[in-house]
C-alpha cells in the first residue's frame, strides 16, 4: 500500500490535496433559528444528493425547566411526523462539584417500534447560561430499500448543574425515503440554531 503525502511534505503549507483522498466535506444545506419556536421543521434539502446528513445544534436553550428536546422525522410531503423508531440511550453525567457521576442506559428514553418523538436532551436546565449543543447523523434516508439509521450525541447543561451527554441511536423502521426533520421542547418553546449539512 503506497502512502500519499502532500507535495511538499508539510502540513502547514499544503498547497494541494494528496491523490486519492475523496469524501467527508461538510456541505451547509440550510439553517433555522429557533427564536420562542415551538417547532423546527426541515423540509427541503433531505433527497438522494448526499448519502448521509448531519444536523449541528448551537446554543438550544429551552424555556420549561426539565423538559427534553426531541427529533422525528416524516415521509414526501407528510408532516404528521410520526415515524416508527427503535433506538437506544445512554447517558453520562458530572456534576459542578465533582461530588458525583455516572453513566447509565435509559430505559425510558428508548423508543421500541413507536411513533413519538425521540428524547434527544433530557431534562435540561433553563438558566441564562445552560443550553444544549451537539449533532445528529442521518444515513442514507433515501434508501427505498433499507431502513434508515442514526446516531447523535447532545451535550447538555443540566437544570441540576450537571454536565450531561446523552448518546442516541436507532433506525427509522421503513423503506420509504425520509425527507423532513422536526425538533421541538417535550414542553413549552426554545431558541437556538441548527444547521443541515450534507456529508460528501
Amino acid at each position: 500500500m503506497a502512502l500519499n503525502f502532500a507535495n511538499n511534505n508539510s502540513l502547514s503549507a499544503i498547497t494541494t490535496k494528496p491523490s486519492g483522498l475523496s469524501g467527508g466535506a461538510l456541505n451547509l444545506i440550510s439553517t433555522q433559528t429557533a427564536s420562542s419556536s415551538s417547532t423546527i421543521s426541515f423540509t427541503s434539502g433531505i433527497d438522494s444528493t448526499y448519502d448521509s446528513y448531519v444536523f449541528k445544534f448551537y446554543d438550544i436553550h429551552l424555556v420549561t425547566d426539565g423538559a427534553e428536546f426531541q427529533f422525528q422525522a416524516d415521509t414526501g410531503t407528510n408532516t404528521s411526523y410520526n415515524q416508527t423508531i427503535t433506538s437506544t440511550y445512554f447517558l453520562a453525567e458530572h456534576n459542578e462539584g465533582d461530588s458525583s457521576a455516572s453513566l447509565s442506559y435509559q430505559t425510558n428514553r428508548d423508543l421500541a417500534q413507536s411513533t413519538s418523538f425521540q428524547d434527544f436532551g433530557v431534562d435540561v436546565g433553563t438558566d441564562n447560561d445552560q443550553c444544549s449543543a451537539g449533532f445528529l447523523n442521518i444515513f442514507n434516508p433515501s434508501s427505498s430499500t433499507f431502513v434508515k439509521h442514526f446516531t447523535g450525541t447532545l451535550q447538555q447543561a443540566h437544570q441540576n448543574d450537571l454536565s450531561l451527554v446523552g448518546y442516541v441511536a436507532g433506525y427509522f423502521n421503513t423503506a420509504t425515503p425520509l425527507t423532513r426533520f422536526q425538533f421541538k421542547a417535550s414542553s413549552g418553546n426554545f431558541d437556538g440554531v441548527i444547521k443541515l449539512y450534507g456529508i460528501s
